[in-house]
């Protein structure tokens, strides 16, 4: 009878120790993922904070960049040095051709025709065209990739300097935000005169005087108003139509565009 009576509670002892001890193990397991965490979120927030920092001192040296052009002219951008390196390694034939001229040396003929063909309202929009931004997200939205970004000559000045020829969204944002940098610290002269100089016309050849002497063997100063249309019209596509200067199109929209050219508006001179 001492048997039967102490059996059961022995087994009932051992359940109840083997249960103490699985509710341990748990209780340990349990413990360990909670010590785990916090660590983990620390990982997070740390990486949160070295992106924050480089994104904001990369900000930084845009605008100091940016403000020291009041006084200096750049000496190359971003698409240069890309092309450059490109160049090198694939074409060492070439080199990029480049020569800065100040802004009373380029034909007149040449800044109505860019702002004819490229940003109407330059003289008098804030570096922005809301209109166009917003055309250019509903045509991506339907092409279901961008094909366009109703960019203004001060964004496309942006993107040329700082940035890549990729197409994303975020680089998109960033190049709003060095747009109005470029219209906080620089009036639109300047901002016209560094994309005269620095905007891609072909296959390394950067800037209204480079573009002269490649195409007509002349001056930017000397560019009559057709040579000027021309140039302007191969901005969106300067590789291509450097490979295909007999282009139906380009030939056809230089006409529409020396037509328009007098009813472009330059900026105010700052001499003035």
């Amino acid at each position: 009878m001492r048997r039967d009576a102490s059996g059961p509670r022995a087994t009932g002892l051992g359940d109840a120790r083997r249960n103490a001890h699985g509710d341990g193990l748990l209780a340990h397991s349990v413990s360990a993922m909670t010590a785990k965490r916090p660590g983990v979120l620390r990982w997070l927030v740390y990486a949160a904070l070295v992106f924050g920092a480089a994104w904001v001192a990369t900000q930084f040296f845009y605008f100091a960049q940016i403000a020291v052009w009041n006084f200096a002219d750049p000496q190359s951008t971003a698409f240069m040095r890309t092309d450059e390196a490109r160049l090198s390694a694939d074409r060492p034939d070439l080199d990029i051709q480049h020569q800065w001229v100040p802004y009373d040396q380029i034909s007149r003929n040449l800044k109505r025709a860019i702002i004819a063909s490229e940003d109407a309202n330059f003289a008098s929009n804030n570096g922005y065209e809301t209109d166009a931004i917003l055309q250019a997200w509903e045509r991506n939205r339907k092409r279901g990739h961008i094909v366009r970004g109703g960019s203004t000559i001060t964004q496309q000045l942006a993107r040329n300097l700082f940035l890549s020829r990729e197409k994303s969204y975020i680089r998109k944002g960033q190049e709003l935000i060095i747009t109005w940098m470029l219209e906080t610290l620089l009036d639109k002269e300047r901002i016209f005169e560094i994309y005269l100089n620095s905007v891609e016309w072909g296959n390394g050849v950067y800037g209204a005087q480079a573009a002269a002497r490649y195409y007509y063997r002349t001056t930017a100063a000397k560019l009559t108003p057709w040579q000027s249309a021309r140039l302007a019209v191969m901005l969106p596509n300067p590789k291509y139509f450097d490979e295909h200067r007999n282009s139906p199109y380009l030939a056809q929209r230089t006409r529409v565009i020396a037509r328009r050219m007098g009813a472009a508006e330059l900026p105010p001179s700052s001499s003035q």
